[in-house]
């Protein structure tokens, strides 16, 4: 953090403390706990699925490295990857809604994506999901999937 020389020794202090008030807000922002992942989950079915999808739980996993996020529709569990976490916004509704659609279609059929289809930023956020996927040298989960069923 960069400080003014001018500024006395509680100035400073001041700076520091109103920066890392501001930077820890950002931060929850872009990093919600798994209570405001459920309670972001259930507003997105609402506003996309017709609230027909209905998580028991979401929460964010560290030990998912080949996935953005993954449900057990028997369950109605969800998880993100702790990797999605500092994404935009609309990148992790995306991964959320991708998962609440599994809760309704298990596969990646034709059915699964007309549900996905109702977030308008679909094919934005699978596009920046690709990106990091290529930049990290991930192999992209959907690429073989998308190729037989969206076509």
């Amino acid at each position: 953090m960069l400080i003014p020389a001018r500024f006395s020794a509680d100035e400073e202090r001041a700076w520091v403390d109103a920066m890392l008030l501001r930077l820890a807000a950002g931060d929850k922002r872009r990093r919600p706990s798994d209570e405001q992942l459920l309670a972001r989950a259930v507003d997105l079915s609402r506003r996309y699925l017709g609230g027909l999808a209905n998580p028991a739980s979401i929460a964010w996993v560290a030990n998912q490295n080949s996935r953005w996020g993954s449900c057990t529709p028997a369950d109605g569990t969800i998880r993100i990857s702790a990797r999605v976490k500092g994404m935009p916004p609309w990148v992790l509704d995306y991964v959320i809604l991708h998962e609440l659609t599994h809760l309704l279609q298990p596969g990646h059929g034709r059915e699964f994506w007309s549900l996905l289809e109702s977030y308008p930023r679909t094919e934005r956020a699978r596009g920046y999901l690709e990106g990091v996927a290529a930049t990290a040298g991930l192999r992209w989960p959907e690429e073989v999937a998308d190729v037989v069923t969206k076509a």
